[in-house]
């Protein structure tokens, strides 16, 4: 495994982004861990994690792309963070996009903010974790709606590997239902092979009473 997934999987479990316990996801199944962005506080650690977002974009799609659109609310200061990374670590002047919640009808109106998107432009999603997919149907409408662009890929920042609708894995399920590639900074399989009975900052984070039931997890709910 690279050195900046070791790393990134350790900064996650440093934020409090990563837990380990007793909890639901947003499509109501219970699960053993959970990842969530909004952990991310200050801004230290979202250069870094716009830093990592950043390698990954770069080795899946290049840098041949002119936006990165981060849905509204969080995908906002991940496509924000992941453009000055880009910036900085390349030299690549990517812009951001987001969308609005509700339409705005005075101001700066209408429903994206950052920068628009145009005729020709070949356009990067960047969201936290996709686990059913459902964030991505109401996303490529918006893009698809501003004129003839290319939707090129998805990037995440932990894959979940596990059942989106069907019985493939969400990601696996959007680039066939939508044609867009996908990625993640690290997998759960990633995860759990770098903090499985290894010890970090004094303590086991995943020992074989939770490994157990994470495999109890997928067993349910993990992608074929």
């Amino acid at each position: 495994m690279e050195a900046y997934k070791q790393e990134f999987i350790e900064f996650m479990v440093d934020c409090g982004v990563l837990k380990f316990g007793d909890f639901v996801t947003k499509s109501g199944r219970k699960t053993p861990f959970f990842v969530n962005t909004g952990f991310y506080r200050t801004g230290a650690q979202l250069r870094r994690l716009g830093g990592y977002y950043a390698q990954a974009i770069k080795e899946t799609f290049g840098l041949d792309f002119d936006v990165l659109f981060g849905p509204a609310y969080k995908g906002i200061p991940l496509s924000v963070a992941a453009t000055i990374a880009l910036s900085e670590q390349y030299g690549v002047d990517i812009r951001y996009c987001s969308n609005r919640k509700e339409i705005k009808d005075h101001g700066d109106k209408g429903i994206l903010l950052g920068s628009p998107i145009t005729d020709g432009d070949r356009v990067v999603i960047i969201e936290d974790v996709t686990t059913a997919g459902t964030s991505i149907e109401e996303t490529l409408p918006i893009i698809r709606a501003q004129g003839q662009v290319t939707p090129v890929g998805l990037v995440v920042s932990v894959d979940r590997m596990e059942r989106g609708q069907g019985t493939k894995s969400a990601l696996k399920e959007i680039e066939e239902k939508y044609g867009l590639k996908t990625t993640a900074i690290v997998t759960m399989q990633e995860v759990i092979e770098h903090l499985y009975n290894r010890e970090y900052n004094g303590r086991i984070v995943i020992d074989d009473s939770l490994k157990a039931a994470i495999d109890a997890y997928y067993e349910q709910y993990g992608a074929l």
